[in-house]
């Protein structure tokens, strides 16, 4: 709005009056100087319909000019570097534009599973009636696991473009301690997915300390600095930050763990409650690797090749990081058949170089039983050896001691 211009709303029948006008504060600067003018709104309406504006309307505004920002805003990524903004304000969080393109059609995992984290999440976004009629606060755990290159971070990705999301990446190697990871929490806004990626290599979450032999002042100052460098986060701060009273401060968050190897994590930790969806993210399969073919090459069959890459899927291990890599067409055009049948006999090449490495490994996994039963033979024969040896010396011994006795008989007679 423009200075002293007016405009007229209607709400509910009645007739409202906005104005705009600048303030002058008459408060000053450093140096004698006057900060600039502030700009207000007032709003004029009926004294009748008083109760109208505060119980209802202003209530209106409010939310309808939240939902505008949140259409409008620029989501971000942020990640606990601590900065400061133009105020010399201390923040927790720096953050740039998030502009991740992952898709949930873009993820190579069983199409039945997908929908139903799809419409899981959806219904999340909207359950705040639900959440607090039940008495729980509004927030959701997962924890998404599997061996490297599944698609972990890819599906994080995902989760914040379906739902319109900010992204809190948590390091918890740069959190000091438990209240500054509390600090931290409090810190971040709703509509957000706080993210601690392979939770089991961050920190010691054991609650052990490690003892170490002191031999010097010297080294008690250079264990004390090294101690004080390193997070003294626990296991119990962790479990309140996801699991406890701290975890409801702020509403509309989830909350996602990820790990290599799930069974190194404390049960504790991945309990239902806290992380209330458990998702594998595992080897690729035929049917992730028509969704991974469909969105790279564009095609949906092929009369020979798929065949044969069914068949090596069925039998050998692959990532669906693996998969794309040797699907993405590098010279040509896609819609070059050629271009097609190398990047799939591409594919083709690396399943057969990884199941004759399987192969040779299981042969020498053969191999050194036979080496090792052959080794325990020719042990065995030279134990053998060793005894039969010293058995004939100890034979030889006694015939010497018999002679010499006889002898010394002989001589007493």
């Amino acid at each position: 709005m423009n200075d002293n211009e007016a405009v007229v709303d209607s709400f509910s029948g009645v007739k409202f009056y906005w104005s705009s006008q600048l303030y002058q504060s008459h408060s000053y600067f450093l140096f004698g100087s006057q900060p600039p003018p502030d700009r207000r709104y007032r709003l004029s309406f009926h004294r009748r319909h008083r109760d109208l504006v505060t119980e209802t309307y202003l209530r209106h505004v409010f939310d309808e000019g939240r939902a505008i920002g949140l259409r409008d805003r620029q989501r971000r990524l942020y990640t606990n570097v601590t900065s400061y903004d133009s105020d010399c304000r201390k923040k927790f969080w720096s953050h740039v534009p998030f502009q991740h393109p992952a898709t949930f059609d873009a993820i190579a995992m069983d199409p039945v599973k997908k929908s139903e984290i799809m419409e899981e999440l959806l219904a999340f976004s909207r359950g705040k009636e639900f959440y607090l009629r039940i008495g729980k606060p509004w927030k959701r755990g997962y924890l998404l696991y599997g061996p490297p290159g599944t698609g972990k971070s890819t599906m994080i990705a995902a989760m914040a473009n379906l739902l319109d999301y900010d992204i809190y990446d948590l390091e918890l190697t740069a959190v000091k301690n438990n209240s500054a990871l509390r600090k931290l929490l409090l810190d971040i806004s709703s509509k957000s997915i706080i993210v601690i990626e392979d939770i089991d290599c961050s920190v010691d979450l054991s609650g052990k300390g490690k003892k170490v032999a002191m031999k010097s002042e010297d080294e008690k100052r250079i264990i004390g600095k090294e101690r004080n460098a390193q997070s003294n986060v626990t296991l119990s701060g962790i479990l309140n930050f996801i699991h406890g009273l701290w975890s409801a401060c702020g509403g509309e968050r989830l909350v996602v763990l990820t790990t290599n190897f799930v069974e190194k994590l404390d049960p504790a930790l991945i309990r239902r409650g806290g992380m209330d969806r458990h998702i594998e993210l595992s080897y690729c399969d035929f049917q992730g690797f028509r969704i991974l073919a469909r969105n790279y090459l564009g095609i949906e069959d092929h009369h020979t090749l798929f065949c044969e890459i069914r068949c090596l899927m069925e039998e050998m291990n692959i990532t669906p990081a693996d998969v794309a890599e040797n699907l993405m067409v590098k010279k040509k055009s896609t819609k070059d058949a050629g271009s097609v049948e190398v990047c799939l006999k591409s594919l083709i090449q690396d399943l057969m170089a990884s199941k004759l490495k399987s192969a040779k490994g299981e042969k020498e996994m053969m191999e050194i039983p036979a080496a090792e039963v052959k080794l325990k033979s020719v042990m065995e024969e030279e134990e053998e050896m060793v005894e039969a040896t010293v058995e004939e010396e100890e034979a030889e011994g006694d015939a010497e001691e018999k002679e010499s006795a006889a002898s010394s008989s002989t001589d007493c007679e």
